[in-house]
Formats: C-alpha cells, structure tokens, sequence
C-alpha cells in the first residue's frame, strides 16, 4: 500500500522509516516532510485539508498517518472520512482531549479516571482563591494548544498568581491562555505511555520516558523533550494493569458514549504517586522523541499496526515488540529553546563501526536540504540519534557513539539520557 504522513518533524521520519522497512508498504509521502524526508519518499508541497484528499484519491493512497496534533485538532480527519478516505487518527471532537486541557480534565472527572485536584476558570479572582487553598509548587496551565509550552509550574503562590494572570490576560498565550486549568503538584515520577486504539480495542506500547528539560540532570529550561529511552524498567505489570482498568478502558468507553469514538494514538501522561498512576494530561499523537525510541522496537509491520487501528480492526491484529531497549538523544542548534539558529551544514562521517551501523541510526527532524544537495541544521532540534540494546546501557552506549559521528555548528545535546533507569 501507499501512505501518506503529515507532519514534518523526527517523529512524522520514525513513522516512516518504520514503513520503509515494512514489505507490505510501496510508495511513501510527507506533507510536508522536512529535508531528510526525501530519502525516504516523496514529499508534497501541499498543506490544504481537501487538497490533499485531492491527492489521496488520485493517487490511489490506502492510509494516511498524521503525526502532529495542530491538523487533527482543526479537523484534517473528519475530512478525509467524510470521503471515505482511510485515515489514522482521531477526529476533531475527539481530539479536544488534547486541544483543551479543560475538556480534558472535565472528561476525566465525568468517567472517574484519577487525576489531581483542580479547577477550571476564566476568573482571576477564582484562580487566586484557588491557589491559596494549594501547597507549593502549583501547576497552572492554558486551556489551548501552546506548543508543549503552557504549562507553568510555579514554586511560590505570588509565582502562581502571576502565571495566572500573564494567561488569562492573553500576554502568555493569547487565546490559548484566556481560560486556564489550576491544579495540585502531584509528586512522583513522570512516564509516558502510548495506547493505539481503533475505537473500541487498543495495544499499549512499551512505556517510555522522556527528559524535558535542556541541560544534564533535569537542569535548564523545559523543552520540547532532549532524550527519551524505551521500556522504563520504571513500569511494572501492576501499573500497567492500573492503567489498562482504570484509565484506558474507561476513557475509550467514555468516547463512545459521548458520541465521538477515539482512533489514533492516545498519549497518557501519567505521574506515579505511591504506586499508583495519576493522569497528568493526554495528548492525541505520538510524542516526540519518544516516537523516534518506539518505532524501532515494533517487530510487527508498521503498516498493520496503523491500518488496522484505521479501518477498527485492532482485535484481528497481533502486534509484537521486540525485547529490546532504544535510548534517543536529540541533537538541538546553538540557540535552542530560546531563539531560532543560524542554518549549520550537517556533516555525518562515514560508520565503518558495524555495531553503529547495525544498531543505530539517526531521526531527522529540524532539517533543510540546501541548493547544495546538502543537508542543513535549521530548525530548534535538528535530529535524534537512537541506539537500540539488550539492555539500557547498551543502547545508550550505541546512542552516544552515534551521537559523536554527526558535526554541525552550535550542536548542543545532553550527555546523560536515561540516567534514571542506570
């Protein structure tokens, strides 16, 4: 089959780079794909909804996979079923879970799924009168999609009154900000756990955990994510039956009885607190990195993976994982997460190391191909290199030998990711 993947980032490269390994895939194409993209297919200067229906249909492409959460929070997926077109994904109802944190929590309470203690307001005197009632630190988050950027954790009341504020004036994040989510600091360690689903039945993926922020031992700014590795030793099977009984199922049950059934990737955000896991958020897509550290150890095909969980027929699909580990470490411009980046020319020696060669490779993500031919680092994280191993260790190991292949200008990566499982 042909396939389509919108999205222009190393998560939207995994997927495909996952395909292109998958026998039952011929041609592949990105919308827009970025400039490494081209080595794996076509891609398409093409960013209207119905447009690329347009394309779809000509073209003869069985399925569509759209990797970020912007399209199908505006709707691309209700487009594309509206003309019977298969795509991967959930529709715009759905997708509220991850536009609006305040469908989102609201959503958790009605089905009784564990999250923390919160409200929702547009008032600033609520918002303040609820902060008082907290213990430090305070979370306070924009109701919209900000980019992975709206979420505040404020480590004084006077902080969180003021995060507050920014938001619900617009200065923060202009209409992403004028209806805020306050809530309790839960204290625990952080996981991310993906659940493909069709509707009705899902697969769980090995659970992930990514390191936010920019610098060595979770120090520096958040960012869009520096690292992940895949599985945590961090789950085990009594958590990921809470999760299974306490959180899944209820949730795709609650879906589909508020009319709007959930397909695509649910991405849990879980906090585990004394043993028990607490959702922090969902999001609707795979997250990046911890797409680039699970696409490599999905030993089924890709493509039944993301067709069957498409066309609702998850049950008849026997997806395995191989039992391995994947370690990712992202390599960002000089500038990152503060201001955009000079372009840097992106030089990668010749891997005549067959352990390198073997079992590791790079996701491109904030790339451009120049005039030149040549590749160019021009976006805030430019690519990730992932090692996969018997064991933590040794997939870091093979992550960070990579990692001292790849040269540009400005290059700038942690050089300790998954340090908490080691």
């Amino acid at each position: 089959m042909d396939v389509l993947i919108i999205g222009s980032g190393g998560r939207e490269y995994s997927i495909g780079l996952a395909l292109r390994k998958d026998e039952n895939v011929g041609k592949i194409y990105f919308a827009p794909g970025n400039g490494a993209t081209d080595e794996l297919g076509e891609n398409l200067a093409i960013s209207d909804f119905n447009a690329l229906a347009d394309f779809v249909e000509e073209h003869g492409v069985a399925l569509t996979i759209v990797g970020p959460e912007a399209p199908l929070v505006e709707g691309i997926v209700d487009v594309f079923k509206a003309r019977n077109l298969t795509i991967f994904g959930p529709t715009a109802k759905a997708a509220q879970l991850e536009g609006s944190k305040i469908f989102m929590k609201n959503f958790l309470a009605r089905h009784g799924v564990p999250t923390a203690k919160y409200i929702e307001t547009s008032s600033l005197q609520e918002a303040y009168d609820f902060i008082n009632t907290l213990k430090t630190p305070i979370v306070v988050k924009a109701d919209g999609l900000c980019g992975g950027k709206g979420v505040i954790i404020a480590q004084s009341h006077d902080e969180a009154k003021r995060a507050a504020g920014e938001m619900l004036s617009g200065n923060s994040f202009g209409e992403a900000g004028t209806s805020i989510v306050v809530e309790e600091f839960l204290d625990g360690y952080e996981l991310s756990v993906f659940a493909i689903c069709d509707g009705k039945d899902y697969v769980v993926l090995p659970a992930a955990q990514d390191h936010k922020r920019l610098l060595n031992n979770d120090q520096g700014p958040n960012t869009g994510g520096m690292g992940a590795y895949a599985p945590t030793p961090l789950v085990n099977d009594d958590i990921y039956a809470k999760l299974d009984e306490r959180v899944i199922k209820p949730t795709l049950k609650g879906m589909q009885e508020e009319g709007m059934p959930f397909t695509g990737v649910l991405f849990i955000g879980v906090m585990v607190v004394n043993g028990d896991p607490i959702i922090l958020e969902y999001n609707v897509r795979f997250g990046d990195p911890e797409c680039e550290e699970l696409m490599p150890l999905l030993k089924s095909p890709a493509s039944e993976l993301f067709y069957k969980a498409a066309t609702g027929d998850l049950a008849n699909a026997k997806i395995e994982f191989h039992d391995k580990y994947a370690v990712g470490v992202v390599m960002a411009s000089k500038d990152y997460p503060y201001k955009s980046s000079e372009p840097a020319e992106i030089i990668i020696d010749d891997i005549y190391h067959e352990e390198i060669s073997e079992n590791a490779h790079i996701s491109f993500a904030g790339v451009s191909r120049g005039e030149d031919g040549k590749l160019y680092a021009t976006g805030g994280r430019v690519l990730v290199c992932v090692g996969i191993g018997d064991s933590i260790k040794e997939a870091q190991q093979r992550a960070y030998m990579l990692v001292g292949q790849v040269h540009f200008a400005g290059k700038q990566c942690r050089t300790d990711i998954a340090y908490q499982a080691l």
